[in-house]
């Protein structure tokens, strides 16, 4: 089988790669990092209205391109590439999608077109206090006062871009003892967010406090659908640490070209050469499995669990080894702030942790073909 990107999908990438080579180098990814909305404005306007980026695997119906997630992902690997901030994990594939799957047509139709313009930025809080997505549980929790519309109370923690996302998806449990996703608008009584800070500086987190904030149920059970959705985030996740693992080999493969000791070119040397094939090997696997997941996900094929344990476990951990790697064949100055392998090195780690450790994915493939033992 080959297996290998279209012809438009090529050129999807390549659009991507050559917008972000003239617009986030090294100097404007550390200044949108540091910028109060923790992106850059102008280029995910560029993104979203020039390439459609936010709009790929939205519907046509909801103002979308109509196109799958495998696309988002080609896009998502260029963005882990460049190690550039942007909405599109947070709003556009975890919000977006959380919409789409809740079956809520009316809150699609409503939301999801200023979604797929990238003028609405959605975030989903969903994760609890030990920093796990459950599907079963939440802390926060919805009740009904008076047998009215229902309120939310509890606290939402690692919420992506939270601080600033113009709508909030929340996870929350209810009195039917189920877990239920409610909208609610940040600006409401009730509602606190706090911006939390990250190991990635790239990345933006908040906790939200609700205080009997007022809430749209969009669906009453979402078990399924965050079981769903917590296998398509760790999949998108993949696609960032791809790129981010190829640009790690990039660096060290032109570092080493570049550098001298002893009168030779370090890349000349035997030792070091082993270790940048090594590098290479653990970049290929994990674009096999980072796409073969992806390709499930787009297709909604039963698969996509085990797929999604599988490339999240092995491209955390490559990803991990490929940033050490990067540091130490960079030497003493890969770990300047000036230099940009201090950024490979905290996105490959805070990378593994989001969505799931690689040792919590593995235990989820092993517990999917009934061999799960008491070890991680």
């Amino acid at each position: 089988m080959f297996f290998a990107l279209s012809d438009e999908q090529t050129e999807l990438a390549a659009t991507v790669r050559a917008l972000l080579d003239r617009r986030a180098d090294s100097a404007s990814v550390r200044e949108a990092a540091r910028s109060g909305l923790g992106h850059d404005p102008g280029l995910w306007s560029t993104l979203c209205e020039q390439i459609g980026a936010a709009a790929l695997a939205i519907p046509e119906e909801y103002g979308g391109a109509g196109f799958t997630l495998f696309e988002t992902h080609v896009v998502l690997e260029q963005l882990g590439y460049a190690l550039v901030p942007s909405p599109l994990l947070g709003s556009a594939v975890l919000g977006a999608q959380a919409l789409l799957r809740s079956g809520n047509t009316e809150a699609c139709a409503r939301l999801l077109p200023g979604i797929a313009e990238g003028t609405t930025s959605a975030a989903l809080a969903w994760a609890s206090a030990d920093g796990g997505w459950h599907r079963d549980r939440s802390d926060v929790h919805a009740s009904h006062p008076g047998g009215g519309d229902p309120v939310l109370t509890g606290s939402a923690h690692l919420v992506l871009d939270g601080a600033t996302a113009d709508v909030l998806l929340v996870v929350a449990r209810n009195d039917a003892g189920t877990v239920g996703l409610y909208e609610v608008d940040p600006a409401s009584a009730g509602v606190r967010r706090q911006s939390t800070p990250a190991l990635d500086v790239t990345l933006r987190f908040a906790r939200v406090d609700l205080d009997s904030a007022p809430a749209r149920p969009l669906t009453a059970d979402a078990g399924d659908l965050l079981g769903e959705l917590h296998d398509v985030a760790a999949v998108a996740v993949t696609a960032l640490q791809v790129g981010a693992a190829q640009r790690g080999l990039d660096m060290t493969v032109r570092y080493s070209g570049e550098r001298v000791q002893f009168g030779r070119q370090i890349g000349s040397f035997q030792a070091l050469k082993h270790r940048m094939a090594d590098m290479l090997v653990h970049v290929e696997t994990s674009r096999t499995l980072s796409w073969a997941a992806a390709w499930s996900a787009a297709q909604g094929a039963p698969d996509l669990r085990e797929r999604a344990a599988t490339a999240k476990a092995w491209c955390s951990d490559a990803l991990n080894t490929v940033a050490g790697e990067t540091v130490q064949l960079h030497g003493g100055i890969a770990i300047t702030w000036e230099h940009d392998a201090q950024l490979l090195f905290k996105r490959a780690h805070a990378m593994s942790q989001l969505f799931g450790q690689p040792h919590e994915h593995r235990r989820r493939y092993f517990e999917h073909l009934g061999l799960a033992t008491d070890r991680g």
